[in-house]
């Protein structure tokens, strides 16, 4: 098809919120039949511009034009009717009922009598399925499926609004290699059929696999667009942040000494067995694995959130029994954990609430009462500090961007001056500039002496990053690796497919694309 006309063009749209100015007047054209990638920092502007394609927000100003029809104070109910669908980035199916249940959610089919007709909502659902070529029982509980197949699931659904544009918020965040590729040419389908794409994401090499035009935003403001096969990475990333980014993994050599934290054999008796290594004062020790390797459940075996059956933990050469997070904070020992919003932050609380909560008894007086100037300046310092942007510390955590949430909890932990800090996914779903910092705040935690675990699904990033590395495979550790020239994505990929203590050097394509997130 032609792409020569715009189904969606949003001219100087300003959107505010109490203290906030979340859109200064920007600019956004979609064509038919294209798939436009949107890009900039977390609080650049992205969600609410897209809230505002789909209903949920209305701007304050400026004119929203969709298929040739000026959209006026509308909601989500006549956006979806209109043919514009959302894919959020936080997925939110209904777990407990059925793929045709949740597809056809508050629209499903009635019979003569009023009644859901189940037979013509089970075949409406065999045919949405076959336009994205999933063959799958429409019957099949939605709390049975994988991340990737719910993530089809809601494709499916917005195509059985008959959607002419499609709004894709981090689609792949949390999908294997292997999953993009067929999330891809599901899009690419819908595409040929004149179908019209945003799309976002924070892995800026897939941008230019899958975009026809790129525009970024900055600070609530329209910087510009290209067409993508015009514009460089360098570029795209200077238009976000406003800078070059001359250094993405800041790494400065760390005085690394004695060791602070030694494991031996520990399991759980279901997720990990026989786990040893050990971690030194000063050092980054990264973990590397595929999906399901076992990572996350052994740090949560190390924090006191997850049972072992086997093993011991020593620290500073001591045993130390970890049966709760709480023994585990009095050792001096953090966990940022992998999912920021099921696991680390509380939405409806203030930032500074969020940020000294796991350290609340230190700012109680010996009256009983909670020392509200203190937590002021610690939140104040550490805002400061580590760059969060935040209208105050007041403000409810769960408006604030990824990036900056990821910051608070991150201050959170700081404030209980912990030794050993260890780092579950520290910058997923973060955008480039932000994990610029994240990394160089970790680099230098580690040169004032912290010891450092840091988990990544991102192999540049273990490389950029780690003094040492843990590859895991399936539960058990295949290789402890020095960082040096030598070692490389292909080295790592070997030992967490295991083919490297199968003696076979070289891995097949297929296993290939099992790369991390």
């Amino acid at each position: 098809m032609e792409v020569n006309e715009y189904i969606l063009e949003m001219d100087k749209i300003v959107k505010k919120f109490p203290g906030v100015m979340a859109l200064k007047g920007v600019n956004l054209k979609v064509k038919t039949g294209e798939i436009h990638a949107l890009m900039g920092e977390n609080g650049a502007g992205k969600s609410t511009i897209m809230k505002c394609i789909i209903g949920i927000h209305r701007q304050t100003s400026g004119e929203i034009i969709f298929n040739g029809k000026k959209m006026k104070n509308y909601d989500t109910e006549t956006a979806l009717k209109s043919g514009i669908s959302m894919i959020h980035q936080e997925l939110s199916p209904i777990l407990y009922r059925s793929i045709m249940e949740n597809i056809w959610l508050g629209r499903e089919p009635k019979n003569k009598f009023g009644l859901i007709d189940h037979k013509t909502m089970y075949k409406n659902t065999v045919e949405v399925l076959k336009m994205i070529n999933l063959d799958i029982n429409p019957k099949t509980l939605m709390k049975d499926l994988s991340v990737a197949k719910i993530q089809m699931i809601e494709i499916a659904k917005a195509i059985s609004y008959d959607a002419r544009l499609i709004i894709m918020d981090e689609p792949t965040s949390a999908l294997t290699d292997r999953e993009i590729d067929q999330l891809f040419k599901i899009i690419f389908k819908l595409k040929s059929e004149g179908r019209s794409i945003i799309y976002t994401s924070h892995k800026l090499d897939e941008i230019f696999k899958i975009a026809d035009t790129i525009t970024v935003f900055r600070d609530g403001n329209y910087i510009g667009s290209k067409p993508s096969k015009d514009m460089s990475m360098d570029e795209m990333i200077k238009m976000m942040v406003g800078r070059d980014i001359d250094e993405l993994f800041p790494k400065t050599p760390s005085e690394i000494s004695g060791t602070k934290l030694e494991v031996k054999n520990l399991s759980d008796g279901n997720h990990f067995e026989n786990i040893s290594f050990n971690l030194k004062k000063g050092e980054i020790l990264g973990f590397a694995g595929l999906i399901g390797a076992g990572r996350t459940e052994v740090m949560e075996a190390l924090f006191g959130v997850r049972s072992i059956i086997d093993g011991e933990i020593l620290i500073d050469n001591k045993k130390i029994k970890i049966d709760s997070s709480s023994t585990a904070v009095k050792n001096k020992m953090a966990l940022l954990t992998e999912d920021r919003r099921e696991t680390g932050i509380f939405p409806m609380l203030s930032v500074k609430d969020n940020m000294t909560i796991v350290n609340i008894d230190d700012y109680i007086k010996t009256n009983k009462l909670i020392n509200y100037k203190k937590m002021k300046e610690d939140g104040e310092k550490y805002i400061s500090a580590l760059g969060i942007k935040t209208p105050s510390l007041n403000h409810k955590i769960g408006n604030l961007s990824g990036g900056n949430q990821q910051k608070v909890l991150i201050a959170r932990w700081l404030l209980t001056d912990p030794d050993i800090l260890i780092l579950d996914e520290p910058t997923r779903g973060i955008d480039v500039g932000a994990k610029s910092e994240i990394h160089r705040l970790i680099s230098k935690l580690a040169c004032e002496g912290k010891s450092v675990i840091m988990i990544s699904s991102e192999l540049p990033e273990i490389l950029g990053m780690a003094d040492r590395v843990v590859v895991m495979h399936e539960g058990k550790i295949t290789g402890i690796l020095d960082n040096d020239e030598m070692l490389t994505q292909e080295k790592l990929m070997e030992y967490a497919t295991n083919k490297k203590n199968n003696h076979r050097n070289v891995m097949d394509e297929e296993e290939l694309e099992l790369a991390l997130i």
